[in-house]
């Protein structure tokens, strides 16, 4: 298959195997997720997020969780291949299970890029419904079973369209999560924002960031944002 490896400077990531590629989402919440010295992945996929969380936090021990089996497979040989996999531990599990066996916190860092349409029709590919379909990661799960999981003062990031912004804003309330960066991701500068890399932490914080990041120039060429905020990741042809 054509894009069964994606190439980056630092690690492969074999793909022939789970629904969801790499793509913009992961590369972005990769970069601008906060981490720390015990981080978990929900959801991890092929496990990019793991994989360039490990590359910008030498000292972080991951564990990457994932409940479809062919994602699972990709991900193993990923970790196994990398210069990382004696700090990454992978588990076969669903965040609700994963709850039931981890009651207490323990991490300081949580990401995911989160499962976010629940209106639309699902996919015939079970993995690829799993992978983008709300119904097998609720919202109110995630950022519940995030909150209960971090430490004190420990960090949420994803990553969400903003169809779903305001939602995903008003059960982090609730549950007692408080917003730190917003960024605003756009394509191009004159148009709306595509994503938002949010990042909310266990605790009170003061007034958000909100930062407004463009990928391309008006003329499509890459930003100089983009391109120093993955020049550490992606292959020059990527960027």
């Amino acid at each position: 298959m054509k894009d069964s490896v994606f190439h980056f400077q630092q690690f492969d990531i074999h793909q022939s195997h789970a629904a969801m590629k790499v793509g913009t989402d992961s590369d972005l919440l990769g970069a601008l997720s906060l981490g720390g010295s015990r981080i978990l992945d929900i959801g991890t996929g092929t496990g990019v997020l793991s994989l360039m969380l490990a590359q910008r936090y030498p000292n972080a021990i991951i564990t990457a969780i994932e409940i479809d089996a062919d994602a699972v497979l990709d991900a193993r040989q990923n970790f196994a291949q990398s210069k990382w996999s004696s700090r990454i531990t992978l588990e076969h599990i669903s965040l609700q299970d994963y709850l039931t066996t981890h009651p207490s916190p323990l991490f300081d860092s949580v990401v995911c890029n989160p499962p976010y349409f629940d209106r639309s029709l699902q996919c015939p590919d079970i993995g690829r419904t799993r992978a983008r379909h709300t119904s097998s990661l609720p919202f109110t799960t995630l950022i519940s079973g995030a909150f209960s999981l971090l430490q004190p003062g420990g960090n949420f990031s994803v990553c969400i369209p903003p169809e779903v912004l305001n939602d995903f804003l008003a059960i982090c309330h609730k549950v007692g999560f408080s917003l730190l960066i917003d960024y605003h991701i756009k394509t191009v500068p004159e148009k709306q924002p595509k994503r938002h890399v949010l990042v909310h932490r266990k605790g009170a914080v003061g007034h958000p960031i909100k930062e407004i990041c463009c990928m391309r120039n008006s003329d499509r060429t890459r930003s100089e944002w983009y391109q120093q905020l993955m020049k550490d990741y992606l292959i020059c042809g990527d960027l």
